[in-house]
């Protein structure tokens, strides 16, 4: 994204929603600018643009993956967004890290999705081309929205660019968002070119993240439904190469990449505060340590749990596994080699929670890793396995398990390059639901979707108490406020509509 672009970007994001009272100044200094925009289609391309930038803040980039550190998948080795401190249960509305983080780099997002709406009509476009546009922010206003209503629950609701009139607003249940997101979902499916994805949402986004929303929200047949239309669609597929899937050279035009968050270097240094990528950050500084359980959750290549089968070796634990456990964890003393020149690094032990690091967006055709490493693998948000795996959950928990529930499992599992067997036959309901939590386990682990699901499923209660944390102290979940996260402080003392979650 060229520098101009992020004047843009920077212009609009100035009238964002009420984070402090310089946002509402009554004579913003972008008004001139504004007031001259919108008036060529190279303008709309540079606002639209600078939306989709919003994609390279923390909550919607790769450091999303830290999010797997607040469940019981990994550690994190080191003190990035205060995810450490909350994973124990220290979270309050005075915390920082990603408690601020996550809602302000939301209402950016939603406050530049807003501004764009409200203006794109200005703009001498074709119905055709504006529609598109119109579509895809509409894709990714409900893609900000849905992060919001599942990390703090009810959330304030903006459906236009923020006034002085309209700034301070209370929230809006949980209920009634998910609702509106799925409604602008619907709209923006039927503006949408029905492609592959190229990097700009198309008609299989918008119903990719409509079957997640849904599922997340327990409307089963609707996330089956929509599922549905993604497989009948057949605009994408299961990638022939897993460990492409998280790798910049992999990434073009992979079939199985419904939706993500795209870089081209040198943007991760030029628009977002990351002061490191994934290379260096999960490569070289091993943020993430995987937790014994999460590498006790792969089947051997038998399909059957290590604690059954006899391919299990426990001198020897990587081999004669599911092939996912390669393709997502690295063994610490794993000697990683960039073939184009040999350069290689092995990571120091000191200090380690456990020896299992992240392997998924780590490349080494990147090394050496440093601060200055200029990581471009794209952040992937929606990928075909898991609708296949959002279809198996929501048809099971709608209807019990048919042949298109093992069959939407069984593919993911058959996958070139893994080629796990079909998952047993006969099972009932229950068993079913535990098969799919397993898979969606072991097929997504490492990229920050096991934080949600455990609380989506209200199993966190359970599950988050029972690790114990490196120096011996188990975790803390309190029922009672920990399934959303508190408004932060700073929000809360300039909206007074606002009212806290309960209990903190």
């Amino acid at each position: 994204m060229k520098r101009r672009n992020l004047f843009i970007f920077l212009a609009m994001a100035s009238l964002i929603l009420p984070a402090c009272e310089k946002f509402l100044d009554k004579n913003p200094p972008d008004q001139i600018a504004s007031q001259t925009f919108w008036k060529s289609e190279n303008d709309a391309k540079m606002a639209l643009a600078g939306v989709y930038s919003f994609l390279l803040s923390g909550t919607y980039n790769i450091n999303r993956i830290d999010w797997d550190a607040m469940s019981d998948d990994f550690f994190m080795f080191g003190s990035y967004g205060q995810v450490d401190k909350i994973a124990k249960g220290i979270v309050e509305s005075s915390t920082t890290g990603i408690v601020v983080s996550i809602y302000a780099d939301s209402y950016k997002g939603i406050s530049a999705c807003n501004i764009f709406l409200d203006n794109i009509d200005r703009a001498p476009l074709s119905d055709n081309l504006k529609n598109t546009y119109k579509g895809e922010v509409l894709f990714l206003r409900s893609l900000f929205y849905f992060t919001l209503t599942e990390i703090y629950g009810d959330v304030p609701f903006y459906g236009a660019s923020v006034t002085l009139e309209n700034a301070y607003v209370k929230q809006t249940p949980k209920s009634e968002v998910v609702e509106k997101i799925l409604a602008d979902l619907n709209i923006a499916a039927g503006l949408l070119p029905d492609v592959a994805y190229a990097g700009h949402a198309v008609k299989g986004s918008a119903l990719a993240l409509m079957a997640k929303i849904c599922l997340h929200n327990k409307k089963w047949q609707q996330a089956a439904d929509a599922a549905n239309m993604v497989i009948q669609g057949n605009k994408f597929s299961l990638s022939n190469n897993y460990n492409n899937l998280f790798l910049a050279a992999g990434q073009e035009k992979n079939p199985e990449i419904i939706f993500s968050a795209r870089y081209l270097n040198p943007d991760r240094s030029a628009l977002t505060t990351d002061i490191e990528g994934p290379d260096h950050k999960y490569g070289a500084g091993a943020a993430l340590n995987a937790n014994q359980k999460f590498i006790d959750e792969f089947e051997c290549t038998d399909g059957l749990p290590i604690s059954n089968s006899p391919l299990y070796d426990p001198g020897s634990i990587m081999d004669n596994r599911d092939p996912r456990l390669n393709y997502t964890i690295r063994l610490a003393t794993e000697k990683i080699v960039n073939p184009a020149n040999g350069l290689s690094f092995t990571n120091s032990l000191s200090g380690l929670y456990t020896h299992y690091l992240v392997r998924k967006y780590v490349d080494p055709t990147h090394l050496p890793f440093d601060y200055t490493t200029r990581s471009d693998q794209d952040f992937v948000h929606l990928r075909y396995a898991e609708v296949l795996l959002i279809y198996a959950e929501a048809k099971n928990e709608a209807n019990g398990p048919d042949q298109s529930v093992y069959d939407a499992v069984n593919k993911v599992r058959a996958r070139t390059g893994v080629n796990m067997p079909p998952i047993p036959t006969g099972l009932d309901q229950n068993e079913m639901r535990e098969r799919i939590r397993h898979e969606r386990r072991v097929e997504l682990g490492g990229e920050g979707y096991r934080y949600l699901d455990i609380k989506r499923w209200k199993t966190a209660e359970v599950v988050i108490p029972a690790i114990i944390d490196p120096g011996g102290i188990a975790r803390n979940f309190n029922p009672n406020k920990n399934y959303v996260f508190p408004f932060p402080q700073s929000e809360i003392d300039v909206n007074p509509n606002l009212e806290q979650n309960p209990n903190y």
